[in-house]
């Protein structure tokens, strides 16, 4: 399930019961074998909008990685299934399985290497 491209070039924050993509389960996400970035936040995180142009960058040497924003908060099932915490979250998947996570990330490095070992996996 890919989200939709904004104008900027980034993509929407999926959440049920509003307008664009509607986010999913935990299932679906563990039964795809595609490689996988899902990214836990909000529209209105700080750390979040900060993120963004490392995590464009970074995801534009890997175009074979689907990339799923998960408008995220108090009480989300999807968020609460992988024990989110702190915006943003940036959890790797391949094969169904986590092989990687990043909470803030500060440089695009970590996000490049852990892009890469969706490759790996």
């Amino acid at each position: 399930m890919d989200t939709d491209e904004q104008e900027d070039g980034g993509t929407h924050w999926g959440r049920a019961g509003v307008t664009g993509p509607v986010e999913p389960t935990r299932a679906e996400l563990d039964a795809r074998r595609d490689p996988v970035l899902v990214e836990f936040g909000s529209a209105s995180c700080g750390h979040c909008r900060a993120a963004q142009p490392l995590i464009a960058a970074a995801l534009a040497g890997h175009p074979g990685v689907s990339h799923i924003k998960v408008e995220d908060g108090p009480g989300r099932p999807l968020g609460r299934s992988f024990r989110v915490k702190l915006w943003p979250t940036l959890v790797f998947m391949a094969g169904g399985v986590e092989v990687a996570r990043l909470v803030r990330p500060q440089d695009g490095t970590a996000i490049d290497e852990a892009l890469a070992r969706l490759g790996a996996a």
